[in-house]
Parts: C-alpha cells; structure tokens; sequence
C-alpha cells in the first residue's frame, strides 16, 4: 500500500487506501471519513488520542478502534483528573479487563501520562500539543502514502516536549501518528474526499 494514491470505495468517493481495507471496510471507512485529520482540541480529549496511539504501539490501528469504547470505559472517558487518581488497584483492574490491551508498561505508562496532564495548566497539554503543528503552506498534499513519512522534525520535537513534562509512550513515530489522528497534519491524500486544503 505504500506506493498507492487514493482508491475509489464502493460508494464512488475517492479515499486514502487504509480507509478501505477490505477486512475492516466500515470501521476504517467511518473513521477516515468523520475524525481522522480532523483537528482536535481539549485536554481530556488530546490524552484520549495519546492513549490509544500508545497502546497502538505494535498492533492494528483496527484493534484499537474495536475496543475504544472499551479504553473509555476502563479510563474513566479519558478524565484526566479521574484516571491521575487511579491507584495500583485500578491498574491491577485494569490488566484483568478484557476491553483493552491489558499491556503493564502501557497501562503504567497511561496513568503516569494523567499525572503529567494532571500537573499542566488547564488548557495547557492543548497548547503544548498544538504548538507543533507545521504550517500548512508547506506541506504539499500527499498523492501516495509512499509521502507520509513516519516521523518529522515537528513530531520528534513533539515527542521531546512531552516527555519533558513526564509523558511516556510518546516517541517521534507515536507523535506523529498523534499528530496526522488530531488534525495537526493533513495527511489526506491529494483527491481524497475527505481532504480540505
């Protein structure tokens, strides 16, 4: 897929390939088509989205995407004041529930994460994250995915002022993902339907 532009799916649109994915049609469809790229603000909201890029790490996007109710459910709907107070016994529930990936270093690494969120100031992890953001006019549409790299100068940075303010599970190739999921990018492929801009 890496060398592919936009495809055309069963309804006629065209899309980036990855919305497309013939075992998962509808889940990813429904994704790229209502929240991927679309920008993302509020704290409790941008930890969601570095949550489950953590979790990602290593497995199917699609895997994350069938258990997100599951996350919210387990984080309290990604409260960052709710999930900081989480105590050991909230983690060792945590890896005994069956609607997330029950990984320690990842669940560790996601309480820590609301500490850290928990010490800004409100308002302040959406600055911080969004500060990163490249300016639009130099960044060209990609016409394959062979043009989305997996890591820029703007997600390293990302990644450094993150785990400056004690944030984990938060590498260059993670904050970029973060990055193209919350709308700080526009990886939308040149004549994806989806794309604006």
């Amino acid at each position: 897929m890496s060398g592919a532009g936009v495809v055309i799916g069963p309804d006629g649109l065209a899309r980036c390939p990855w919305g497309l994915e013939a075992e998962s049609l509808a889940d990813y469809r429904v994704y790229h088509d209502t929240e991927w790229g679309l920008p993302v603000h509020g704290d409790d909201a941008l930890f969601e989205r570095i949550t489950l890029e953590a979790f990602q790490s290593g497995l199917s996007w699609l895997t994350i995407l069938r258990r997100r109710e599951g996350f919210r459910a387990a984080f309290a709907g990604f409260s960052i004041e709710k999930v900081a107070a989480f105590t050991e016994e909230d983690a060792e529930r945590l890896l005994a529930d069956p609607g997330i990936i029950r990984n320690r270093a990842k669940i560790a690494a996601t309480l820590a994460n609301a500490r850290a969120a928990a010490e800004l100031a409100p308002g302040e992890l959406d600055a911080l994250v969004w500060s990163h953001a490249p300016d639009p006019a130099n960044r060209p549409a990609p016409r394959s995915m062979a043009d989305v790299l997996p890591v820029t100068p703007e997600s390293t940075a990302l990644a450094k002022a993150l785990k400056k303010h004690g944030f984990r599970f938060v590498g260059p190739t993670t904050a970029y993902a973060l990055m193209q999921a919350c709308g700080l990018v526009n990886d939308h492929l040149a004549g994806c339907h989806t794309r604006t801009g």
